[in-house]
């Protein structure tokens, strides 16, 4: 299975992607391809709302989207990985997630294969609970077929994140994917 992660923590080495590297660890091990993007180095913009896509594209906009609208359409699964930023996903993926407009029915045809992946300081049982709804309502809107979450509570620094139980549970999700 061909599995794209896109990753959007302005933290190139934070808890998210430490999360998401054991994920990749597992699913490699599993005999998957995995690809990285990485939405917080891309040069990629807001929707503008002009609807000169029709939401069947092309879209006005020429960046970094276009890679990652490609990359996606080639995969069997795309990873949504987020630190977790005022109870939502970052910017960087919202801004992603946002510009799926433009392709929105040829994507959701595809029935993607989905999972989430996320990082967060606080460690209450309610912490995640609006990011997982946001991504639970997305799947249902995209026709994604969702595989499961690492909601990484208690993950708020490296050092955290490395005496989590998060760490093995990614590595293990990554690893108990069948193609």
């Amino acid at each position: 299975m061909r599995i794209l992660i896109i990753e959007s923590s302005p933290h190139k080495r934070g808890s998210s992607n430490m999360l998401a590297d054991r994920f990749i660890d597992g699913a490699k091990e599993a005999g998957h391809k995995v690809e990285i993007f990485d939405a917080a180095r891309a040069d990629i913009h807001p929707c503008l709302g002009c609807d000169a896509c029709g939401m069947a594209g092309p879209c006005s906009q020429k960046d970094d989207m276009m890679i990652l609208r490609d990359n996606l359409l080639e995969s069997d699964m795309a990873v949504f990985v987020t630190p977790l930023y005022y109870f939502g996903m970052s910017a960087q993926l919202k801004m992603v997630v946002d510009r799926f407009y433009s392709f929105t029915g040829t994507l959701a045809s595809r029935k993607l294969k989905t999972a989430l992946i996320a990082a967060s300081w606080d460690n209450k049982d309610w912490t995640m609970k609006e990011l997982a709804a946001h991504y639970q309502t997305l799947c249902k809107y995209m026709n994604f077929q969702d595989q499961g979450m690492i909601l990484g509570t208690g993950c708020g620094s490296v050092y955290m994140t490395e005496h989590s139980p998060f760490l093995e549970k990614a590595y293990t999700f990554g690893r108990s994917l069948k193609g």
